[in-house]
């Protein structure tokens, strides 16, 4: 167990941010971490990362407690956070060696991993280049590699891809799939969902203080939506087709829309079976559509809110 976070809470004067939260990072995981604006996601994260006090509850990092072995503790882990945090005076390589040296490198021990650590984001060749004459893609790789120089355990990135172009984002992604396969064990917020379904192996949902939801893409997705669309287009005769589907139990609702049948049905249940029935009743099936439901589907239902409300 890299954390185990139990009953924590912290209050600013009478409002509770983080209300008896448990939250659990299994080591070699990539945890997605998702919440609207507002919900106690970054204060929860600070309070993970000893940044803030908690009130109430325990939490254990690495198996220490962050009150008696801080220390320790932060030297295994890396931090990447929304806002590109290098310094503009320094070159490349001067900047992932300042944060080496924070984290306790020194000598030939420091100058192996800052090289490593800028060949791993792909940034060597501009090692002695100043981050002012980089793209917002490459100052974000910058950002990554000034958290991993030091081969942390535990990688916290808090929305590392914000304001990067898709080429860049798609580079940041592989990078978190290589660092994950190395064994490093990553906690990852993002606002864009497709990122999350796309690296997690797990995710965690926080909102007004409390977690809500927790598990797999496709757990989180079945305890949130219970229905589904299925659009079965029609040669003909359609109005007469949904007539003839109407008794079935599996169909919640049932209209007729142009050349095609909408239908309401349980999420969990496979559309192509009304195709089947229709077919076996002498009508003429051309296409058939299930709108499966993604994760932000499952966001927005649990939440009622968009992550950027």
């Amino acid at each position: 167990m890299i954390i185990e976070a139990r009953n924590i809470v912290k209050k600013y004067g009478n409002n509770t941010a983080v209300n008896s939260v448990n939250i659990s990072v299994m080591e070699d995981e990539v945890l997605g971490f998702l919440g609207p604006n507002g919900a106690g996601k970054s204060t929860t994260l600070s309070c993970l990362l000893g940044l803030k006090k908690v009130d109430a509850g325990t939490i254990r990092v690495f198996g220490k407690d962050p009150k008696t072995a801080r220390a320790e503790i932060n030297r295994n882990i890396g931090y990447v956070p929304q806002d590109i945090a290098v310094f503009n005076e320094l070159t490349a390589i001067d900047n992932v060696r300042f944060f080496g040296k924070l984290y306790g490198l020194r000598g030939k021990k420091l100058e192996v991993a800052v090289r490593e650590a800028l060949e791993f984001t792909g940034l060597w060749d501009r090692r002695k280049e100043l981050p002012p004459t980089f793209s917002g893609g490459m100052k974000r790789r910058l950002n990554i590699a000034c958290a991993i120089v030091h081969k942390p355990k535990l990688l916290i990135m808090d929305e590392p891809t914000v304001g990067v172009d898709p080429q860049s984002r798609n580079n940041i992604l592989e990078s978190i799939r290589k660092l994950n396969e190395l064994g490093t064990t990553i906690i990852y917020t993002s606002h864009y969902m497709e990122e999350i379904q796309a690296i997690c192996s797990r995710i965690i949902i926080i909102d007004m203080g409390e977690v809500i939801a927790e598990g797999t893409t496709d757990s989180i997705i079945q305890q949130a939506i219970k229905e589904k669309r299925v659009v079965i287009e029609l040669d003909s005769d359609v109005q007469a087709a949904a007539d003839s589907l109407s008794a079935n139990p599996n169909i919640l609702s049932i209209t007729a829309e142009g050349n095609s049948i909408v239908i309401t049905t349980d999420s969990g249940f496979n559309g192509m079976d009304f195709a089947r029935e229709l077919t076996e009743g002498g009508y003429i099936v051309n296409s058939i559509i299930s709108e499966q439901p993604n994760l932000e589907t499952a966001f927005l239902s649990l939440t009622g809110k968009k992550l950027r409300d």
